[in-house]
C-alpha cells in the first residue's frame, strides 16, 4: 500500500458531466471545485469523467494535477491508470470492470495510489488482499441510479471485518448524515452531489475538522 490515509478521509468525486462538446465549460467548473477542495484540504479527488476522449481526459488531468501537486490533496483518475501516470496524478480509482488491482500494483510505481469501488464484503476483502490502498463501499443511503442502499449496519459489518483496511462510505452522504458512517468505523466518505457544491463542501470539511 502507498497511502497513509488520515481520518476522516474526504473523497470528492467529479460529476461526470464533461463531454467533447461542453469541455471548455465543464473543465472550468471541475478545476474551480478542485481549487476549493485543495483549500479545504480534501483528502482525495477522483476525476470520474467517463464521457471524455483519452486526449481530453489527459488535458484535464494535467490541469488538475498542477493544482493538487504539493498539497495535502491526492488526485486519482477513474479507471485510466495510464492517463493518471502520464499526467502525473497520484493514482487510479478502479471499478468492477477495470483492470484488476494486482495488475496495477505489479506494473505501476510503488507509490501509485489505488482505490477500488465495492458493493459487497467479498469485494472489499479482495481489494485488501490485492493491496489496494482503500475501498469505497456503497451505496450506504439512497441515491439516484445506484440501486438498493446497503444501509449503515452493513457498512459497520464491513468496516469491522476489514479493520484496519480503510473503507470509505459512499451514497447519499451529505452534512446531515456523514457523521454516521464515521461512527461505525469508516475511514471516511466519498460523495458527488454534496462535495461538488462549494458551499456544501466547505461546510462539511469544517464540520469534520472540529
Amino acid at each position: 500500500m502507498s497511502l497513509n490515509l488520515e481520518k476522516p478521509a474526504i473523497c470528492l468525486i467529479t460529476k461526470g458531466e464533461a463531454t467533447v462538446s461542453n469541455f471548455g465549460e465543464k473543465r472550468r467548473e471541475i478545476l474551480d471545485i478542485i481549487r476549493v477542495a485543495v483549500e479545504e484540504k480534501v483528502t482525495l479527488i477522483q476525476l470520474r469523467e467517463k464521457k471524455l476522449t483519452a486526449r481530453l481526459l489527459f488535458e484535464l488531468t494535467v490541469d488538475a494535477a498542477a493544482i493538487t501537486r504539493g498539497t495535502a490533496t491526492r488526485l486519482l483518475v477513474n479507471d485510466r491508470a495510464d492517463i493518471a501516470l502520464a499526467a502525473k496524478a497520484d493514482g487510479v480509482h478502479l471499478a468492477s470492470n477495470s483492470l484488476s488491482t494486482d495488475v496495477i500494483r505489479r506494473h505501476f510505481p510503488e507509490d501509485f495510489i489505488i482505490g477500488v469501488s465495492t458493493h459487497s464484503l467479498e469485494a472489499v476483502e479482495l481489494a485488501a488482499k490485492m493491496r489496494a490502498d482503500f475501498a469505497v463501499f456503497g451505496p450506504v443511503f439512497d441515491t439516484p441510479g445506484k440501486g438498493q442502499p446497503k444501509g449503515i449496519a452493513i457498512l459497520a459489518e464491513v468496516c469491522d471485518a476489514l479493520r484496519p483496511f480503510p473503507v470509505l462510505g459512499l451514497g447519499g452522504l451529505d452534512e446531515s448524515n456523514v457523521s454516521s458512517v464515521l461512527d461505525v468505523g469508516a475511514a471516511g466518505f466519498a460523495a458527488i452531489r454534496s462535495l461538488n457544491d462549494a458551499g456544501s463542501l466547505r461546510s462539511i470539511c469544517r464540520k469534520l475538522k472540529k
